[in-house]
């Protein structure tokens, strides 16, 4: 697997932490208990993702990096920023 840039890296900790503090959801909006889903979840925010193109990857990065930029992570929205 190719190394990550600082982006990915950045990207791939604040949804491990979200992990961690049990604010990580699914993409249908369940709480996140198996770390592995969280790392998988993580990786594809990232786009570090084996099983997906290059092409993917950069486009999820790009949403990621947007949704962070915004305001709209689930740290943001516990802490009422949204």
């Amino acid at each position: 697997m190719p190394k990550q840039s600082p982006e990915q890296k950045k990207t791939v900790s604040r949804v491990m932490h979200e992990y961690k503090h049990g604010e990580l959801e699914s993409g249908a909006g369940k709480k996140v208990k198996n770390p592995r889903q969280a790392v998988a979840i993580a990786l594809h925010e990232a786009g570090a993702s084996k099983e997906e193109s290059p092409q993917k990857n950069a486009e999820n990065l790009r949403k990621t990096k947007a949704k962070e930029r915004s305001g709209r992570t689930a740290k943001a929205q516990k802490e009422g920023k949204n």
